[in-house]
């Protein structure tokens, strides 16, 4: 059975009238139906790029949320080979809203990361709705690690509401966990990938996409809060969620005039789910693609990559248009940073030059 969202109402009547004409059991399809079909299915095409074309920002944060969507474990299970699950955080226990693993991408290693939301009720109330509790975050932080020491690169697939807000998760440390993940990704020296397939939620997001290369599929979003409540805070009306979304710039297309993701990966007229087939090929062109950007390239160069993608943010582009930027963005030391460095890299040398300076000042004494 096709799920429908609010404005898919003539598309939805179309299918119906198509099912109806397509009827397996239906032995005596005339030309004149044939006629009618394919004059649907043009009707049906033209609706769909129409729709899909003019999305306002709330209509496509329910894209992203669609049920019928392509969830992580899809992904993982078409793009990988010889994947290979890794549980447990060797603190508390298994968080089953990410999945996380070793794997291989055109015949190449990779850590795979995925939070997945599930497919149906039972599988979304044992995944928590892709919401990660601190046990989780902790785990793919040492999966991250392992992945660091074998210079093996890391693929992330984001597409959670956000992180847990239980009490039990507040406990364990949520926020710690979440913070101490940001600081993994940022100091790790292999390349990373993450790729934001339905919703990218605050900080339950940003804790696995604080990545080299930031990607997303046409219809996702990536906010710091629901758009629900955004207009909640705001408005104290949770109604007003348009005027949230479109506040809250949270479509792929207006964050990569923002800068704050690397590139768009198209999807299917009609959503991702319309066509798994063709948007795990997008997907895979896009992995591959970046990939490769990363292959000549040292750690210190890929840190820097990373480093300056981040503070870049907001620096040349946002709600302000006068805002200056210097063109190299790493950290300016003083003299006498530089002079404490230099000492701490040619300790032996300062020792010996200092030692001869004592040894000729007692020699002159004496």
């Amino acid at each position: 059975m096709k799920n429908y969202l609010n404005f898919e109402a003539d598309i939805k009547k179309i299918e119906t009238e198509l099912d109806q004409l397509k009827d397996p059991y239906n032995e005596s399809l005339t030309e004149v139906d044939m006629e009618k079909i394919n004059s649907l299915q043009s009707k049906l095409d033209e609706k769909l790029r129409y729709i899909y074309s003019n999305l306002n920002a709330w209509q496509t944060a329910l894209v992203a949320r669609h049920e019928d969507r392509p969830k992580s474990k899809f992904f993982i299970d078409n793009l990988f080979e010889e994947f290979i699950p890794l549980s447990g955080d060797r603190y508390y226990g298994e968080d089953k809203s990410v999945i996380a693993g070793f794997a291989k991408f055109n015949n190449k290693s990779v850590l795979v990361i995925g939070q997945e939301k599930g497919d149906d009720l039972n599988t979304r109330i044992d995944r928590n709705f892709g919401m990660m509790r601190p046990e989780g975050y902790r785990k793919t932080i040492r999966l991250m690690k392992l992945a660091d020491k074998f210079k093996i690169p890391i693929i992330s697939f984001i597409d959670t509401p956000g992180a847990y807000p239980g009490v039990g998760a507040e406990e364990r440390g949520q926020a710690e966990a979440i913070a101490r993940s940001i600081e993994c990704c940022m100091s790790l020296n292999v390349p990373t990938i993450s790729i934001i397939i339905g919703e990218g939620g605050s900080g339950g997001a940003i804790a696995l996409a604080s990545s080299n290369k930031v990607l997303m599929l046409e219809n996702a979003i990536y906010s710091v809060i629901s758009p629900e409540g955004c207009a909640t805070i705001l408005w104290r009306d949770p109604k007003k969620t348009l005027e949230a979304a479109e506040a809250m710039k949270l479509s792929s297309k207006d964050l990569l005039k923002l800068e704050i993701i690397d590139d768009i990966i198209q999807e299917p007229v009609g959503g991702a789910h319309r066509d798994k087939n063709l948007i795990l090929e997008n997907v895979k062109k896009s992995l591959t693609k970046n990939l490769a950007f990363f292959e000549s390239m040292e750690s210190a160069e890929i840190i820097n990559q990373r480093n300056n993608k981040f503070l870049s943010i907001g620096r040349t582009k946002g709600f302000t248009s006068h805002a200056s930027i210097k063109q190299n963005l790493s950290m300016q030391e003083t003299i006498v940073q530089k002079l404490k460095n230099h000492i701490r890299k040619n300790n032996k040398l300062v020792i010996a030059f200092l030692g001869t300076v004592l040894l000729i000042g007692l020699i002159l004494y004496l």
